[in-house]
């Protein structure tokens, strides 16, 4: 979510809050989140909110009037910290021109106003026009925003390591049947031989057995 911040005077109080009404879409839909001096609540250290959230912002508005730029703390602390950041790419500052004042020679002149030509939210037949043209334009910043952000890529897992004892063989696969066994016919000899081998198997098996139980239990006397 892109976090907004209003630098403006106390002076324009009311037409921050007629704006702060039309970006409440940006909002609903959760593409922003926004902040002003306000919201400092009793207790806190008025400059070190300032300072903290001028630092984490994304978008930066300097809401332009006569007051605002006669305000050494709005033009010499709020504005230049916010421009520095704009210039290292850190932030966005968008500067939106409340009433007539004489803006373009100013540090800011340079940076394309939310309103068309730069035209005073007051100079609309409707102010609720000109706040319409704002929130285009903070809309337009947040898409580039977020169009330059890195895009997620997925993870695809690595293979397998192969077994070692495949390694260097070109192993092909051949598509054929697994039923490929034939029957085979035993003759006399080779039953003879099977019975000679396991009764010789058998035979070793207790003859070490026996070996073992006297081994364990002296005197033990056995034949086989």
């Amino acid at each position: 979510m892109t976090t907004l911040v209003f630098s403006y005077s106390h002076a324009d109080e009311a037409l921050r809050n007629e704006l702060e009404k039309h970006l409440s879409p940006l909002k609903r839909t959760g593409k922003i989140t926004t902040w002003h001096d306000r919201r400092i609540v009793p207790g806190q250290e008025f400059e070190r909110q300032i300072d903290h959230y001028f630092s984490q912002a994304d978008i930066i508005l300097l809401l332009i009037s006569s007051d605002f730029i006669a305000s050494d703390y709005c033009y010499q602390v709020e504005m230049k910290n916010a421009l520095e950041r704009h210039n290292r790419g850190e932030a966005v500052v968008i500067p939106v021109i409340l009433r007539d004042c004489a803006w373009h020679q100013l540090e800011f002149g340079s940076i394309m106003a939310a309103t068309t030509d730069g035209k005073p939210i007051t100079k609309f037949a409707s102010h609720d026009e000109g706040y319409v043209q704002v929130v285009e334009a903070i809309s337009r910043a947040i898409a580039q925003m977020e169009a330059k952000k890195p895009q997620q890529t997925t993870h695809i897992p690595s293979p397998a390591p192969a077994n070692p004892m495949f390694q260097g063989v070109d192993t092909v696969f051949t598509p054929r049947s697994s039923n490929l066994s034939l029957p085979k016919n035993f003759t006399d000899l080779d039953k003879d031989r099977a019975r000679r081998e396991g009764f010789e198997y058998v035979a070793h098996y207790f003859e070490n057995s026996l070996d073992e139980l006297k081994n364990r239990h002296s005197g033990l006397d056995h034949r086989f």
